[in-house]
C-alpha cells in the first residue's frame, strides 16, 4: 500500500511531508554551513524534541534561566521544513537545526566536517509505536488507524522518514564524513547527566556545575512535557489533532510490549533482525536492560 500523495512525496528515495517541496530539499545541497553549526539528526520520533530542548537549555542561558518564552521550534528550526520562511543566515550564533534527513541529502559542506551533527537512535519497536500513535496526533500525517497495517507501512519504509534501518545503516556507515556524536535515546533515558555532559563536550560548551544541575532538571522528560515551549504545545489546531494525544507522549523504554502482539513482535524481529546485526550498537529493548 502506497503512502497517499496528499501527505507524502518522494524525492531520491526518501519520504517528505507535504509542508516542503522538492525544490526547496534539492537547495539545501548548497545550504552554507557554519563551523559552529550543529544540526539534531535523528530518524522520526527517536527523541528529537528532546534533544533540541538539551541543545537550548545547554547553549542558551535565557531559555535556562526561564527569561525568555521563544518556543523550542524557533529556538532550533527544522531543515527541511522551513515553515516560517525564515532567512536562516539571521539565525543567532551557534546556528542549531534539527532534521531527519538521510545522510546524502544533507548539505554538502556538512559531509566535509564542517559543523557537527549530533545523531540520536531509538529502538525500532519503541519508535514504530510512538509514530503510530504520532500520526493519530497529527492532522499532516496520514492516519492510518489499524495497528497492522501501520507496522507493514513502516517495516516497508513507507513512512515519512522512509526507512528506519536505511537511515541509521546510512548514518552509521559513513560517520567518517561527519563531525558526529551518536547518541540512543535509551542511555539519555538511563544517564541523562553523562548524555547532557557528552554533547557539552562534543559542542564546546563549558557549563558550572550548577548549569548541568538545572539543564538535567529541566530536561527530564517530565519536566519538559510541563513546558510549553518545550513540548510544541502551541502548534495550530489546523496541524494537530488536541483531542488524539500530544506531541510529547510517555518517552518510556520498552513501550511497544504495550501495543505490540507477540505475532506482530515476532513479524517485527523476522525482518529487522538481520539487518540489526549489521549495525554497530546495540539496542535496549526494555527498561530492564539499561
Amino acid at each position: 500500500m502506497e503512502p497517499s500523495k496528499k501527505y507524502l512525496f518522494e524525492y531520491k528515495g526518501y519520504y517528505f511531508g507535504v509542508e516542503t517541496t522538492p525544490e526547496y530539499v534539492a537547495s539545501l545541497e548548497d545550504f552554507e554551513i557554519y563551523d559552529s553549526d550543529i544540526f539534531i539528526t535523528t530518524y522520526p520520533k527517536s527523541g528529537t524534541v528532546w534533544t533540541q530542548n538539551i541543545l537550548s537549555l545547554i547553549i542558551h542561558e535565557g531559555h535556562r534561566n526561564g527569561t525568555e518564552n521563544m518556543e523550542t521550534m524557533d529556538r532550533v528550526p527544522w531543515l527541511e521544513y522551513n515553515l516560517k520562511q525564515r532567512d536562516y543566515t539571521k539565525l543567532p550564533l551557534p546556528r542549531v537545526l534539527a532534521t531527519h534527513l538521510p545522510y546524502y541529502l544533507v548539505p554538502r559542506d556538512l559531509k566535509n566536517k564542517r559543523g557537527r551533527v549530533i545523531y540520536v537512535t531509538r529502538n525500532p519497536k519503541d519508535v514504530m509505536v510512538s509514530y503510530y500513535h504520532f500520526s493519530k496526533f497529527m492532522k499532516t500525517l496520514e492516519e492510518i488507524p489499524d495497528f497492522n497495517l501501520f507496522m507493514e507501512r513502516f517495516l516497508a519504509g513507507k513512512v515519512l522518514g522512509s526507512s528506519w534501518f536505511d537511515h541509521v545503516a546510512g548514518w552509521y556507515s559513513h560517520a567518517e564524513d561527519f563531525n558526529i556524536l551518536f547518541l540512543t535515546y535509551e542511555e539519555m533515558k538511563k544517564d541523562l547527566r553523562s548524555a547532557v555532559l557528552k554533547i557539552c563536550n562534543f559542542v564546546g560548551k563549558k557549563l558550572s556545575e550548577e548549569e548541568v544541575d538545572s539543564v538535567v532538571r529541566q530536561a527530564t522528560f517530565e519536566n519538559m512535557r510541563k513546558d510549553p515551549r518545550a513540548n510544541y504545545e502551541n502548534l495550530p489546531d489546523e496541524w494537530v489533532s488536541k483531542d488524539k494525544g500530544r506531541f510529547l507522549r510517555k518517552g518510556t523504554v520498552g513501550d511497544w510490549k504495550n501495543t505490540m502482539t507477540v505475532a506482530q513482535s515476532e513479524r517485527f524481529d523476522e525482518v529487522f533482525k538481520e539487518k540489526i546485526k549489521t549495525l554497530p550498537i546495540k539496542f535496549v529493548w526494555d527498561t530492564d536492560e539499561m
